[in-house]
């Protein structure tokens, strides 16, 4: 996948933890003061700097429950759904936080999300008026500046708070811009070769706001959001065999998406609580993808507008300090108006699933209870039921109805207070994708046009973990996770017909299959090796998977899965001069994507390097310097064509491209004030 860089998300810097507060009753408390000396900001960078915690920022499905991440704030999850949670934390201010718990395993009280770790970020009681004023730039190797700003405010009573933020940042994609393109026949020899300029870029713009106060013995918290996205790329190929041609190819999109939600909180005593929360997110999508060759010009576009509706109800009871349930209700209504069309030379094209109108009912109850039956042991269980009605309407007809049960059971053991042991049995089951119901198409990777499936299944995984947690040297951590999941309707690609006999891809469901993960995360201080303020870390994830291919019925791995992937970064503090300065390497990846016609892999060459130094320059500025890419990482995609099928079919031709970005310099100034 490409990596795209908006300037107006700011780098999270890593820097040595402190001493940890010990472990009880399953969380682990660190306060403010654990982070004292060093260059964080916010919530999110003090998280990054937590011994055994990773962040996950939850998932993109449509209703709320399956969506979470694994951070609350105050005890709860964040109301908003589009709002992604590394910027909700980035808007709590260091100043406001009074200290960050982190639950493994599970606790009474504590609705661990269905994640296995929970960080809980406690602001401090009352209300003060803080800001944030933050300007930045990303120079290109090209010349181009990539520049961005954001101003936070926040304010309150005591009772009653607000909150706002407005930002916007001019970002470009670095996955590739320059390089050479090569068409080789099956025996080797050129058929094409071209030179290929990329040039990706965009603005992106948002506006947030918030308030809160107390409503009927309760307390009521009001959020919304806009967000603008504007993106094109135009990329360029440059035949120097056959000669005198020249390629172009042109994909902008915009989209404008709104959300306004709303939670209510009130306890009814001292052990039950009740939470209600609504919300409604609102998009409108429009782009098309041109493509312009010699003697053909290739236009597909279209337009997408979709809405999402949720009322949820959760009442929690804490029996005592070791066991505690809660149950709840949730409805969410989906809709989505798709219209695509395709002109090849001006004349429109025959194209399934072109017009489709989807709309989802979606239901689910759920009950979960935590026991901790000795210190040393933690059950943490849930069952949920979901029921589903998908209808399609337009150039295809279609409703269907689905409902499944998924359970789950959490066990943590804690032998000694360094060490953890975590297992989780759970069924899964997955969303369908609005998006494979509708017609899509990418002209410049050589895929054409891709129709719509409305007739899919979800997804479904019965999945296996066990984890191992060893804490060492105070603020050192290694965690060792390994993960296997049995597969069901597995979501790929085949090929469908049209009435007209034209063959097009097509997502659909491919039969069973198998999945397994080992995930290592460590965390290593410098200060026991006689080397004070620096900290290294590093994350290794590997991945095996089987499916058999609907095409040549042979076993092969999941579309788009990489096998490999790593990171390892080191920082070091420098108190004494109010400085942080560090170094990052991300792996290369490859993943391969099958289609009944061809076979993609893209591959990125070598680790990406980036250096970065933080320098606070008073209690309330810090200036950060970036220098990123420094290796120069390229990447390269290679695609097999068929003149037919896979299985009875013969290699057409191979396409190959290698492109290289440059280095990049970000510089950003951040100011705060208030508070």
């Amino acid at each position: 996948m490409l990596i795209v860089n908006v300037l107006a998300q700011a780098a999270a810097a890593v820097v040595p933890p402190a001493a940890e507060a010990p472990p009880q009753q399953g969380v682990i408390s660190y306060p403010a003061s654990f982070f004292e000396g060093q260059q964080a900001s916010n919530a999110a960078e003090m998280l990054g700097r937590v011994p055994g915690f990773t962040l996950d920022v939850g998932d993109s499905v449509r209703g709320y429950e399956g969506a979470a991440g694994n951070v609350l704030i105050d005890g709860q999850r964040p109301a908003s759904k589009s709002d992604n949670l590394e910027e909700i934390l980035r808007r709590v201010p260091v100043s406001a936080v009074e200290r960050i718990d982190i639950i493994r395993g599970g606790a009474p009280g504590i609705d661990m999300q269905g994640k296995s770790v929970l960080a809980n970020v406690v602001r401090k009681q009352g209300a003060s008026f803080r800001g944030l004023f933050a300007v930045a730039n990303n120079h290109l190797w090209d010349g181009r500046n990539m520049h961005g700003m954001r101003l936070e405010l926040s304010g309150g009573d005591g009772t009653r708070s607000w909150e706002t933020t407005i930002r916007y940042g001019y970002g470009n994609d670095d996955g590739g811009q320059f390089g050479p393109y090569v068409r080789l026949a099956p025996d080797g020899s050129i058929i094409r070769q071209a030179a290929y300029e990329a040039e990706s870029d965009g603005v992106q713009q948002t506006i947030t706001a918030g308030y809160s106060q107390p409503l009927l013995g309760g307390r009521i918290a009001l959020n919304g959001r806009a967000f603008w996205d504007n993106w094109k790329n135009e990329n360029t190929v440059r035949f120097s065999q056959p000669a005198d041609r020249v390629d172009n190819f042109t994909s902008p999109y915009d989209e404008f998406l709104t959300e306004l939600g709303a939670r209510y909180n009130r306890d009814f005593g001292a052990r039950t609580k009740l939470e209600v929360v609504g919300l409604r997110s609102d998009s409108d999508f429009h782009g098309f993808d041109l493509a312009v060759t010699p003697g053909t010009t290739n236009d597909f576009r279209y337009e997408r507008t979709y809405d999402e509706t949720i009322g949820r109800a959760v009442l929690k009871h804490q029996r005592s300090t070791t066991l505690s349930f809660e149950a709840g209700g949730e409805a969410a209504l989906n809709r989505l108006d798709s219209h695509s069309e395709q002109f090849v030379n001006g004349e429109a094209e025959d194209l399934s699933a072109a017009d489709v109108q989807v709309e989802e009912l979606r239901g689910e109850l759920f009950a979960k209870a935590v026991w901790r039956p000795t210190a040393q042991w933690t059950l943490d269980g849930g069952l949920r039921f979901e029921a589903s009605e998908i209808s399609s309407e337009g150039d295809v007809v279609l409703e269907k109805r689905l409902s499944f049960l998924k359970p789950r059971l959490s066990v943590a053991w804690q032998p000694r207070p360094s060490t953890q042991v975590r297992g989780r049995v759970e069924r899964v089951v997955g969303q369908l994708d609005f998006d494979d119901f509708v017609a899509d198409a990418d002209f410049e990777e050589g895929t054409g046009v891709s129709v719509g499936n409305p007739d899919l299944d979800p997804e479904q995984a019965w999945v296996g973990e066990l984890a191992l947690e060893q804490r060492f040297w105070k603020s050192g951590a290694l965690t060792v996770t390994y993960r296997h999941s049995e597969l069901t309707d597995v979501i790929d690609r085949g090929p469908v017909f049209t009435p007209s006999g034209k063959v097009f891809d097509r997502p659909t469901n491919i039969g069973d299959g198998t999945k397994d993960e080992l995930i290592v995360t460590l965390m290593v201080p410098s200060d026991p090796l006689g080397w004070k303020g620096g900290v290294l870390q590093g994350e290794l994830n590997r991945r095996w998977s089987k499916v058999t291919d609907p095409t040549t019925l042979t076993r092969r791995e999941i579309s788009r899965l990489r096998p490999l992937e790593w990171e390892v970064r080191y920082t070091q503090d420098l108190p004494q001069w109010g400085t942080s300065v560090g170094v990052a390497a991300f792996s290369g990846w490859s993943q391969t994507t099958y289609r009944y016609n061809s076979i993609t892999d893209v591959k990125l060459h070598n680790a990406y390097v980036t250096a970065w130094i933080d320098k606070r320059l008073d209690p309330e500025t810090i200036v950060r310097v970036e220098f990123t890419n420094l290796t120069e990482r390229g990447i390269r995609f290679n695609t097999q064509a068929y003149d037919g099928d896979r299985r009875t079919g013969q290699l057409a031709y191979t396409d190959d491209r290698d492109l290289t970005p440059g280095r990049t310099l970000y510089v950003r100034l951040r100011k705060s004030f208030g508070g």
